[in-house]
């Protein structure tokens, strides 16, 4: 089957290869999928250039990268149902401590990695629910639901952040999301009530004026930047929900204001939550997919011998949606 890989952390343009390897057959308890989208994502690229702390070469000798994909079952191994067979499905996880993951023809993985397709939904959709779509859903409704409470959302144009805005406003919450100007009508289309600059020298003030006790919850993709002006802007025994920190991953943090407001710091990370969590968030995206508040945007999608490039484009300033690979 065709691939792509890389077997030395470096450059995308200069490590990810096209490659040829045998099709992979479904051992027990697995399913093989024909990928028709891989997602690439800002941490399959990061993986790839090695620039995960402590990690100083790939952890096997040949990595086909990305976790997020869609297609369809195309055999079982033992122990699954043959009905599952024609199945069309989405990914989680396909490149998660496995070497190999989406940017491929052809995967094996545990048949509870691949995720019936909900109806109606499709194979560019299902494609992006793997990493951001399970993220936004976790920060968002990780605690129950966000009915008549007020969210403060970062990186609203980005592709989690978007569409945390949507499940919040699904879910019932008044939303107030920051970002760059040029990204205001992106996050306004999304449903968010309030937008704001984050770069605002004024913003705690701002976020207050709109919220004079203060936000129930916050959902940040840039905690060790945003963590002085989360502790201003969260109500009493308020939580941060935080999913990134890329800007500054060893913040000095200021205890005092954290405790004085009690306020709980959630941290996700989606790549181990645990599955009863993950069956809850899947319900609660397919849910709000059918009642039309679930739309991922799509910025690009690249060829498979283009899988550097995609890569590349997940970590551009400004992209508006998700970026896939068409198998």
């Amino acid at each position: 089957m065709r691939a792509v890989g890389y077997s030395t952390f470096g450059a995308a343009q200069t490590v990810l290869k096209p490659i040829e390897i045998d099709t992979p057959t479904p051992q027990e308890g697995e399913v093989l999928v024909r990928l028709a989208y891989s997602g690439a994502n800002p941490s399959d690229a990061k993986a790839r250039a090695g620039a995960r702390p402590g990690v100083t070469k790939p952890a096997f000798d040949l990595i086909i990268p990305n976790s997020d994909g869609s297609g369809e079952i195309i055999a079982v191994g033992t122990g699954v149902d043959p009905s599952r067979i024609g199945e069309r499905v989405w990914i989680w996880n396909g490149q998660w401590q496995r070497p190999f993951g989406t940017a491929a023809e052809v995967i094996a993985l545990p048949s509870a990695q691949a995720v019936t397709l909900a109806n109606g939904m499709s194979l560019e959709t299902g494609a992006c629910i793997g990493i951001p779509g399970l993220t936004a859903a976790q920060v968002v409704l990780g605690q129950g639901t966000v009915k008549d409470q007020t969210l403060l959302i970062s990186g609203g144009a980005g592709s989690v952040g978007h569409l945390a805005i949507q499940l919040a406003k699904w879910s019932g919450a008044k939303v107030i999301a920051t970002g760059r100007p040029n990204g205001f009508d992106r996050i306004y289309n999304a449903g968010a009530d309030v937008v704001l600059d984050y770069q605002d020298p004024e913003l705690a003030s701002q976020v207050l004026s709109y919220a004079p006790n203060g936000v129930d919850r916050a959902v940040e993709v840039e905690f060790g930047e945003n963590i002085d002006l989360l502790h201003q802007v969260v109500r009493p025994l308020g939580t941060i929900a935080t999913y990134g920190s890329a800007k500054n991953m060893a913040p000095q943090v200021n205890f005092g204001p954290l405790l004085f407001k009690a306020l709980k710091i959630d941290i996700s990370l989606i790549y181990i939550l645990p599955m009863a969590d993950r069956l809850a968030r899947i319900q609660e995206i397919n849910t709000a997919h059918a009642d039309g508040m679930f739309k991922p945007d799509i910025d690009q999608i690249f060829d498979l011998a283009d899988t550097w490039k995609a890569h590349d484009a997940t970590l551009s300033a400004g992209r508006k949606g998700a970026i896939l690979i068409q198998v």
